[in-house]
């Protein structure tokens, strides 16, 4: 007994020896005179056995038997037959077969037919009238009654008999072929391979099946024809070679429905593969070169927006003419010479042509035989396309308008040149499917377009446009929104101008990307420019931004699903004070600064992380640094450290040595950061904001620390006069002084009510005079109260100090300081200041 592996492969071997159609050859009166190998594997009676004996002896049952011999003798069947019988196996069992009978010609002049036969148990449920042997009914449709060629060749490979449809199919002819070897009837290579292959079939015994070849038509033939054919070696009463049996049949259309299918296949994969309108064009005319055609335009009409801008018209609308733009070329010739238009170009569609219909119609235009005579549209009104057109010998047209969801989008253009065979109707069927492919990837990048244009439009109008950081620091920028499927995100950052000279820098960054992102974001920012103008810490800024991220997000929550509305995002703050050359930072869940100094040396200050904004987790907290005068503060958004590939602290060291560059000015170094560590694709916005701190003089600065008493007015106000006329600010003294004054009294009355009785006895009121862009005016006090403007009616004796402020200076308001608070008020200095 042999083992499971000898068994399988015995089996194995059984199945493949089953499968095989049965050959053989028998003479007008049914005897037969040839047997193949597949027939005593099908039947178990070898050739010796049954070459010289009617065939009538297989057949089980009379009708059978009947129905074989009226068929014989009925020329009305063309000399072909089919039909379901019962073969009575050696062993004496019976088996179901499908018997194809073919007659064959020779050049004695004497009939014979050719019989396949093949187990019906292995074959599918073919229809009754089929007359092929599977496996070559695999390669036809169910439905085919498509017949087979038979030739039978003898052991010197010489034609000896041949039925009527083989000359049909392969393009011999009967007179060409009898007597003569395939290489005589044939020259070429393909007939060598045949023949070779013939040779191995007589030496082996063993059937080549399903052998795909070129039909052997005239060079000046239009279309090929693929046949396939299976190769039987026949044999005589001894066992020996007779000769060859070649079964063939045609399968053209099935091998070209089979390639349609692959490149329709090809295009799921090919076509689309990014959001971009010109890369998807061009990839649909890739693919139809050279696989459909030898030359392929995809033109695309005004309604697609390549850019931010849609196409013009080349004429009024009235005229019909619209501008297509050329987003795809190819040709099977190197350079495209055919095409009178580049790659992006504007093309000329001329108003009387199949363009223009077929852009009106929404039909293709298809154009086997192309006509390029005088009097046609093309020599009429497109000279150009004309020239090209005989200069390339295009003779085969087919136009294919690109529309999806009502619109037209443009159209393709498919011809032949080099290819003699004209277009057929399935060839239009396939160049349709193919652009109705690409016709969703092209709208959908449109619609994408589109939606990144609205977005990306929204975000730079939310986005500061001439952000400054005046006397307190140099500031450059970089955003750079993301290019990838997900479009533009929600990074901001702003540079917010403080009272005292002081600055506001801000970098955030909203979870999400798209026109909401965007949206999100312009409401941060807003939030975030109202909360800096109330001059609180950045801890208590960041906790206030955080009540209103949670109170958007509430306000716009659908009731039915509050947990799908979220607007979580992260921020860092921070504020610089170039007099005193300390920034104070906090963070909500952003990544740290960065801060080079003077000679280059980057490092990342250790600062309480925070929870991102919209959580109201923990609270905020802020940290206070000294820095050196021309430090370098970086402030950015995790798209530019963050990688799928690598960890966040990889990130932050190739920032750290992007930055390492003191020989640059801050534009550059601002550039260079983000063209370093920009990921390829982007995923994400990049944003990166640069500031080069910078300290006032002592020149810039006065400061005074008075006693809390009436009397020190008249002193604040001479002191204050007397730095002014050493500044060349004289033409402000008067102002100053009643500034001054009002904020000095305004200290010492209203800093006495957050006490119980004489509370100016030995407090001080600050004074302080910056002179930066503008002329600053602090007074300084250990009360946190705020004060109010009032109206004061004519009968009050109090309340017009504030308003007469507001009336004297630019702009006026109070922060807080860990002691107390700040009133202050800014004027406008002269340029030549």
């Amino acid at each position: 007994m042999g083992s499971p592996a000898e068994t399988e492969v015995s089996e194995a071997q059984t199945v493949s020896e089953r499968a095989c159609p049965a050959i053989a050859v028998l003479d007008a009166q049914g005897t037969v005179i040839g047997w193949s190998q597949a027939a005593q594997w099908l039947v178990g009676y070898s050739a010796g056995e049954v070459v010289g004996r009617s065939a009538d002896i297989l057949l089980v049952t009379a009708d059978d038997r009947a129905k074989a011999s009226q068929a014989a003798q009925e020329s009305s069947l063309r000399g072909r037959w089919s039909h379901l019988a019962q073969l009575r196996h050696r062993d004496g069992r019976i088996i179901d077969v499908r018997l194809c009978v073919s007659s064959l010609s020779g050049q004695d002049g004497l009939e014979c037919w050719v019989v396949c036969a093949t187990d019906r148990a292995l074959l599918p449920e073919w229809p009754t009238e089929a007359i092929v042997a599977e496996p070559l009914l695999a390669t036809l449709p169910r439905t085919s009654c498509q017949p087979i060629g038979v030739v039978i060749r003898d052991t010197h490979l010489r034609c000896i008999r041949v039925n009527d449809t083989q000359g049909s199919k392969d393009g011999i002819s009967l007179p060409k072929r009898l007597g003569r070897r395939l290489t005589e009837a044939a020259p070429g290579t393909d007939a060598e391979m045949l023949e070779a292959l013939m040779h191995q079939v007589l030496e082996s015994g063993d059937p080549a099946i399903n052998v795909d070849y070129k039909a052997f038509l005239p060079a000046n033939t239009r279309s090929d024809r693929i046949l396939t054919a299976s190769y039987f070696r026949l044999d005589d009463a001894q066992g020996r070679a007779l000769g060859v049996c070649v079964v063939s049949v045609d399968v053209t259309d099935s091998r070209r429905a089979r390639e349609r299918l692959a490149i329709l296949g090809e295009a799921s994969r090919r076509i689309g593969t990014t959001l971009d309108v010109m890369q998807t064009a061009q990839e649909l005319a890739d693919l139809a070169v050279p696989f459909l055609a030898d030359y392929a335009t995809v033109d695309l009409a005004e309604s697609v927006p390549l850019g931010e801008e849609p196409l013009t018209h080349l004429g009024p609308q009235g005229g019909c003419i619209p501008v297509y733009r050329r987003a795809g070329l190819a040709s099977i010739h190197p350079g495209t010479p055919e095409s009178p238009f580049a790659r992006g170009e504007p093309v000329f569609v001329p108003p009387a042509s199949p363009f223009t219909t077929v852009l009106r119609s929404g039909k293709s235009h298809f154009e086997p035989v192309l006509d390029a005579s005088p009097g046609t549209w093309l020599d009429r009104h497109d000279a150009a396309r004309t020239q090209k057109l005989r200069e390339h010998a295009m003779h085969s047209l087919m136009v294919v308008p690109i529309h999806a969801r009502g619109a037209v989008l443009g159209v393709a253009v498919f011809a032949r040149t080099k290819d003699p065979r004209p277009f057929e109707e399935d060839d239009l069927l396939l160049a349709e499917e193919l652009v109705s492919w690409a016709a969703l990837a092209l709208d959908n990048a449109r619609q994408y377009v589109r939606e990144r244009s609205a977005a990306l439009a929204l975000q730079r109008l939310l986005l500061p446009h001439h952000a400054t950081g005046g006397s307190a620091a140099d500031v450059a920028w970089c955003y750079l929104p993301a290019d990838s499927h997900h479009g533009i995100g929600g990074d901001w950052f702003d540079v917010i101008p403080l009272s005292g000279a002081r600055v506001a820098l801000v970098v955030g960054d909203v979870v999400g990307h798209g026109i909401n992102a965007a949206a999100k974001m312009g409401q941060l920012r807003t939030a975030m420019r109202t909360l800096a103008d109330t001059d609180m810490p950045p801890d208590e800024v960041l906790s206030r931004l955080d009540e209103q991220v949670i109170r958007l997000t509430e306000a716009e929550a659908d009731p039915r699903h509050p947990a799908t509305t979220t607007m979580a995002a992260t921020c860092l703050y921070a504020v610089y004070d170039p007099v005193t050359r300390t920034c104070t930072i906090a963070r909500a869940g952003h990544p740290p600064p960065a801060i080079i100094d003077p000679h280059g040396h980057v490092t990342f200050p250790d600062l309480p992380t925070g929870a991102p904004l919209g959580l109201g987790l923990v609270p905020f907290e802020s940290v206070t640094l000294e820095l050196a005068e021309g430090s370098v503060l970086a402030l950015y958004t995790d798209g530019l450290i963050e990688a799928r590939d690598q960890d966040i602290s990889a990130g932050m060291n190739r920032l750290r040595a992007a930055l390492a560059r003191p020989d640059l000015t801050l534009d550059d170094l601002c550039s260079s950061t983000v063209d370093t560590l920009r990921a390829k694709p982007p995923s994400d916005d990049v944003t990166l904001l640069l500031a080069r701190t910078r300290s006032l003089n002592a020149d810039q600065v006065a400061s005074w620390q008075l006693p809390s008493d009436p009397a020190v007015a008249g002193r604040a106000r001479a002191l204050a006069a007397r730095e002014l006329t050493q500044w060349g600010l004289e033409h402000l003294a008067e102002s100053t002084e009643l500034i001054v004054s009002e904020l000095f009294t305004n200290a010492i009355i209203h800093g006495s009510s957050d006490c119980d009785g004489d509370c100016n006895s030995g407090r001080t009121i600050g004074l302080r005079l910056i002179r930066h862009e503008m002329l600053t005016c602090e007074v300084s006090d250990a009360s946190h109260s705020h004060p109010l403007v009032r109206h004061a009616r004519t009968t009050d004796e109090h309340g017009r100090g504030l308003f007469l402020v507001n009336q004297l200076s630019g702009r006026w308001g109070t922060r807080q300081i860990p002691d107390g608070k700040i009133i202050w008020a800014d004027q406008q200095l002269p340029a030549s200041a």
